[in-house]
């Protein structure tokens, strides 16, 4: 049986290869404006701190898509379709637009699009969505895309599962459950989301609430981290801010759970492993966070399915 091709763009922030490409990334993302001799020098100096110049981002990247299409691959092991995975990054080769072109060049002409981010936002999700929308159009390929999966069931499990791993470190520490205060985080956007409707905000939430539940966490709060340096206001408190809050409460565990992101690169190694945790050391907490989901199975296997999903139900 000759199977149906059907593209699966795969869609993420990116990250430069090298620190030589560390100037070039910057300035796309601040839209052509080449950043300040500091301003570089402050970002290659993040990536030194995390990994030695090494930049796991891509190589995570690299290997979520490839364990996206095994899992696609045996979900669709007897259908009449054959999932071919493409990357498209937002700030980096290759682009959302380069991703969409070599899905036409290579004769796809149908193609369900996906972000390596669960939750929503037009400033986000919708960015993505945007600019793949605009070169299929152009190239006359036909595409559909998955906005959210944050209440997937197999996302609250598996993140489940990561943080009663950490919390029963806690406890072989000698602490209680219910002395670790857990902290659910992600990206901070520009507080104008919340007067556009836009329902990030509301998406992790209720995402944070599933996984407390299923985990028994008895203590939990989300914060935000990793805003942008811009004049406008951003959506607060940032982590660094309510670990302080907590020493004020005298709270002495926390468990970072970034739920916002889907794996190891800066924010996560860089503004919680090396920033959050000098904190810490200051004002004696202890910190923990949660592993993060990288190419875990169940991760893999909900992305297969919300493909899968979304091919049944354009072709109802």
């Amino acid at each position: 049986m000759v199977k149906k091709k059907i593209g699966v763009l795969v869609m993420s922030y990116g990250t430069p290869a090298s620190l030589e490409d560390v100037e070039a990334y910057y300035t796309h993302i601040r839209r052509g404006n080449a950043p300040s001799p500091e301003q570089l020098k402050e970002l290659k100096d993040r990536y030194e701190a995390i990994v030695g110049g090494v930049f796991p981002l891509r190589e995570n990247t690299d290997n979520q898509v490839a364990g996206m299409q095994n899992a696609l691959n045996e979900l669709a092991a007897d259908t009449d379709v054959e999932f071919v995975c493409y990357q498209g990054l937002k700030h980096a080769f290759p682009f959302i637009e380069d991703g969409v072109e070599q899905m036409v060049k290579e004769g796809i002409t149908e193609a369900i699009g996906i972000v390596l981010a669960p939750h929503y936002s037009t400033m986000s999700v919708g960015t993505y969505i945007k600019r793949a929308k605009q070169t299929a159009e152009e190239h006359h390929l036909n595409i559909s895309f998955i906005e959210s999966y944050h209440m997937h069931p197999k996302l609250i499990e598996t993140l489940s599962n990561r943080v009663n791993a950490k919390l029963e470190l806690f406890e072989e520490a000698g602490a209680t459950r219910d002395q670790v205060r857990v902290l659910f985080s992600a990206h901070s956007l520009p507080e104008r989301i919340l007067s556009m409707g836009d329902p990030y905000r509301d998406q992790l939430l209720e995402t944070s609430a599933a996984i407390a539940e299923r985990a028994n966490v008895p203590s939990w709060q989300f914060t935000w981290q990793s805003a942008g340096r811009t004049a406008e206001p951003w959506l607060g408190p940032d982590v660094l801010d309510t670990m302080q809050e907590l020493r004020e409460e005298q709270v002495e565990y926390v468990l970072v759970a970034p739920i916002g992101f889907v794996s190891d690169h800066l924010e996560v190694l860089y503004d919680l492993d090396i920033e959050a945790q000098e904190l810490a050391q200051e004002i004696d907490m202890r910190l923990m966070r949660i592993d993060s989901l990288n190419t875990d199975p169940l991760y893999m296997e909900l992305l297969a399915d919300e493909v899968l999903r979304k091919y049944k139900e354009v072709h109802v």
